[in-house]
């Protein structure tokens, strides 16, 4: 598996599709699949039919994965979608910097 720029937590703006320029939170990262969940950000929408585990049943939404392609990490120092560099730092191993500003991410 391969790593990638973005990890559970992060802060992301959507660069392409319908959602494009908004800003959400990471809340699952597929590294096999290279995807990314983000809160708020791709919805979609499924009837469904009452069961043990949805009584009520009713249209149900909730957030579908996205390329990793498609997101660019946002930084807090610069307010905007940054790439980022990684930096060896002493003990910790590599960690995040903004290419723009030279903030750790």
């Amino acid at each position: 598996m391969r790593s990638m720029h973005i990890r559970k937590g992060d802060t992301v703006v959507l660069i392409s599709g319908k959602d494009r320029g908004k800003k959400g939170k990471v809340l699952k990262v597929d590294t096999s699949r290279r995807r990314v969940v983000v809160e708020g950000l791709n919805r979609a929408k499924k009837h469904m039919r009452p069961s043990q585990r949805n009584p009520q049943g009713g249209v149900v939404d909730w957030e579908l994965p996205i390329d990793v392609s498609n997101v660019m990490l946002f930084c807090p120092g610069c307010e905007r979608p940054v790439r980022i560099n990684r930096v060896r730092k002493g003990g910790k191993g590599f960690v995040r910097v903004c290419r723009k500003c030279d903030r750790e991410i």
